[in-house]
């Protein structure tokens, strides 16, 4: 075939392709992807997640890392260390660069093939040049960029998404830790009082005053209080363990970590619930997850529908034909197509894959659209409730144990109570307030909650019941 009628097709298909594909080669710019990620999680990053690639970013935060373990860490500190010192964050940072990389790749057309031959014959030498390249490929490409794109900005919104989660998963961690610190405290002060019962019990029966069952009970009280005081501190221990985890600290930073010796205060009134409904549902992270997934099924349905069916390679030919007899050289052009006929396959199974994914898509955000509202609802239900119960114990449970130590004291020093009632009231007020202190842990839980259901992915917090207070629950 002779070259003149289809050199200006090759022409304007070289310009097509050349235009097409630099268009879609730009690299993907992870440090404007974690920009926009601080933007979107603004309230739990405070601007500061960073993908730490150079020694320098290292030696900096290795230093915030220092000066953070250096004071009591507060909730606040806890993420701020994290987000400068935890491996767990910098991979996720680094699995997303990967995401959006395959996406970026994923919407460009192959690399084209050059193939080159050279056959003898007698006197003849030919050399045969191929420049192929998907037909199909260049074809789609726009849709291809179009899918990539959806794909990209799922990926950044699954970033999102993952740091809430994550950072939800450190403030938890902290009021744990925080509150099990705490309650091994009064652990042990209930373990004391609890023991000078039993010794006084001890020496009371001996001398005659109590008979065996009175000192069993105080026996057991010490028993059970001991029995209590080592499972606070296992607690206590696994719950600082796991925020180490959370922080991802070596053993030497582990070594200074401290904590402070009790939670917040609570705030002075809750958020209203005007605030909580007006978080519009299409504005959470994994609504717009859920409509990226869909759009991204959708566009590459459409594609695929073609490419399932058939595909079709182009490849433009130059051959040089050699005369070394007569001393002349023939030149050949021409171009070559290659169609994969459908003859074994014809995409059936691959189609049926594309319409279940988009389906399983569609109704994946129906799901997570109605579901939006009625999670909100019950973590806002959750948190209101756990401040009522704190501030229900910080204002009338804690102030009438207060005034029943006071009186119970005046009625020692007048004699009208002995010495084990005295312990058995302290032990009682002790877990009461060890009950408030675990209500003010379900509050910071449940707030932490509240802010990820806001935000990005539902967080469930489990309301625990309250204990009783007695001495036999001591160390709850």
């Amino acid at each position: 075939m002779t070259a003149a009628p289809i050199k200006p097709l090759f022409k304007r298909a070289a310009l097509t392709l050349a235009v097409l594909v630099m268009a879609g080669c730009a690299a993907v710019d992870m440090d404007k992807t974690i920009s926009e990620t601080n933007g979107t999680t603004g309230s739990f990053t405070q601007g500061r997640l960073e993908l730490v690639r150079g020694e320098q970013q290292k030696q900096a935060r290795a230093k915030l890392a220092s000066e953070l373990l250096a004071r009591p860490l507060s909730m606040d500190d806890a993420v701020q260390l994290a987000l400068a010192n935890s491996p767990a964050l910098q991979t996720l940072l680094a699995q997303s660069w990967n995401d959006l990389s395959q996406a970026d790749r994923d919407g460009r057309i192959a690399n084209p093939v050059f193939t080159f031959e050279r056959i003898t014959f007698k006197d003849e030498l030919e050399l045969g040049r191929l420049v192929s390249f998907g037909l199909l490929d260049l074809l789609t490409l726009p849709k291809r960029q179009a899918i990539a794109q959806a794909r990209q900005a799922q990926a950044k919104v699954q970033l999102s998404a993952n740091v809430v989660e994550q950072v939800t998963q450190i403030r938890q961690a902290w009021v744990r830790a925080v509150t099990s610190g705490q309650v091994l405290q009064y652990a042990q002060q209930i373990s004391t009082a609890a023991e000078a019962s039993a010794e006084l019990a001890r020496r009371m029966q001996q001398v005659g005053n109590f008979n065996k069952l009175q000192r069993a009970r105080q026996q057991v009280f010490y028993a059970d209080s001991v029995a209590r005081l080592a499972s606070a501190q296992h607690r206590a221990l696994a719950a600082r363990e796991e925020l180490v985890r959370q922080l991802g600290l070596t053993d030497a930073q582990a070594a200074q970590l401290t904590l402070p010796g009790r939670l917040p205060d609570l705030p002075v009134e809750p958020r209203p619930a005007s605030l909580v409904s007006s978080t519009a549902s299409d504005q959470r992270l994994d609504v717009q997850l859920a409509r990226s997934q869909l759009d991204a099924a959708g566009q590459s349905q459409g594609l695929n529908l073609l490419t399932s069916v058939v595909d079709v390679e182009l490849g433009v030919r130059r051959d040089t034909v050699f005369d070394n007899g007569a001393g002349r050289a023939f030149p050949k052009r021409g171009y070559e197509l290659g169609i994969r006929l459908p003859i074994f396959d014809w995409g059936s199974a691959r189609r049926d894959v594309m319409n279940a994914q988009s389906l399983a898509a569609a109704n994946r955000y129906e799901t997570t659209v109605r579901n939006a509202s009625s999670q909100l609802r019950e973590s806002y239900s959750a948190y209101r409730t756990a401040y009522d119960l704190a501030r229900h114990y910080r204002d009338e449970v804690l102030p009438l144990r207060k005034t029943m130590a006071d009186e119970n004291v005046l009625r020692y020093n007048g004699m009208l109570i002995g010495v084990l009632e005295l312990l058995a009231d302290t032990r009682d007020q002790i877990a009461g307030v060890v009950t408030a202190i675990n209500a003010y842990e379900q509050f910071w839980l449940a707030d932490a909650a509240l802010n990820a259901s806001m935000t990005g992915k539902p967080t469930a917090v489990l309301m625990a019941a309250p204990s009783t207070g007695s001495g036999e629950r001591a160390g709850h």
